[in-house]
């Protein structure tokens, strides 16, 4: 598939920044409290690191095939059929994912915003909102993260800097936990997290100068890395570890308690979750878009627009399997888990080859 060449090593790095804040935020600090209580912020820095690993080597494998695709090179890798099969596995883990964070929208909505809106409804929504996107070229896919860039980093960042001033210190003590048992399964979880760096591997054949993709991929997962460091260590330091084990969405209970100086708006939820919806709407283009990309590269046709609305059915109904808000997350967390094969894995056996 020919590609024209027009990103940039900053647009590349804010493609790969939008596509990581996404639909986790919210229960971001959840995850990291339940492996290792007042060590959240200890597995939030391990996490990224592991992430970082696998972008390391998905960006290192795309410059070295900077005109192909995963799915492309890892046939002239391993081999036509069992490329394949694995390409197959990452197309559905992809769908998978998108099903998963757009379920948790609907959630969300449904319970903070538009309580009498039926579930279906809101996750049939932001997958068509999806779906239509995905029907543009790389460039415009391009222009989508850069034009939502602003409106997701800097009143994300502004709020988690608002909240810190009612942060205790003694909250975060000890750095290690008082679980640590729990560290290894945490990490993986968090660095599941960081899986929407896959992206890179469709970004660096559109990059003007491919050469430069590491830059742009250090770049993105700081800022994107920091800001879910920033995010953990504002909840755990203002509710405790014990306090965010009984909430659900800590973030959100974060943006309630933090206000603008001289009390302009006394509860930031409302701004929050404005920002948390269009972070979300940029993840889910991401991952339903490389679901499409890569099914339009497995089968050698030169259009992904027929796939566009396909796969929409098979990913509504993943979406509504899980029977209620707890299990859901329970099995964000196992995909999350399991994804890390496809994620930095397989990335490093192609590595190795």
């Amino acid at each position: 598939m020919e590609h024209s060449r027009q990103i940039t090593v900053i647009q590349a790095a804010i493609i790969l920044i939008s596509t990581i804040i996404g639909v986790g935020v919210l229960a971001l600090s959840l995850f990291a409290v339940r492996a290792a209580d007042s060590g959240a912020p200890l597995v939030t820095l391990l996490g990224f690191l592991v992430g970082l690993l696998g972008l390391w080597l998905l960006t290192k494998l795309g410059m070295r095939f900077p005109t192909q695709s995963i799915i492309e090179y890892s046939e002239d890798l391993i081999g036509k059929w069992a490329a394949r099969g694995f390409s197959i596995l990452i197309i559905m883990f992809f769908c998978l994912l998108t099903a998963l964070a757009s379920r948790e929208f609907g959630e969300v909505v449904v319970t903070s915003v538009l309580t009498k809106t039926p579930l279906e409804v809101t996750v049939i929504v932001m997958l068509l909102l999806a779906a239509i996107s995905s029907r543009v070229d790389i460039t415009t896919f391009t222009y989508f993260h850069h034009f939502y860039f602003p409106v997701i980093v800097f009143p994300g960042l502004l709020i988690v800097v608002l909240s810190l001033k009612n942060a205790q210190l003694i909250n975060l003590l000890p750095l290690w936990g008082n679980e640590p048992s729990g560290l290894s399964g945490g990490i993986l979880t968090m660095a599941a997290l960081f899986q929407g760096s896959f992206v890179m591997t469709i970004v660096i054949p559109a990059m003007r100068r491919p050469e430069r993709a590491m830059i742009a991929g250090y770049i993105g997962m700081a800022i994107a890395g920091s800001l879910y460091f920033l995010i953990v260590i504002a909840t755990v330091g203002v509710f405790g570890a014990e306090e965010i084990k009984k909430l659900v969405w800590p973030t959100l209970e974060l943006a309630k308690t933090t206000s603008l100086p001289a009390n302009i708006l006394e509860r930031l939820d409302g701004a929050f979750l404005a920002v948390w919806v269009t972070a979300v709407f940029t993840t889910l283009l991401s991952t339903y878009y490389l679901a499409i990309y890569f099914s339009t590269q497995l089968l050698r046709l030169r259009d992904h627009k027929m796939f566009a609305f396909f796969l929409i059915p098979f990913i509504y109904v993943i979406a509504m399997l899980s029977p209620n808000l707890m299990q859901m997350y329970e099995t964000i967390q196992i995909v999350g888990r399991c994804g890390l094969f496809f994620t930095i894995a397989y990335p490093f056996f192609l590595f190795i080859v």
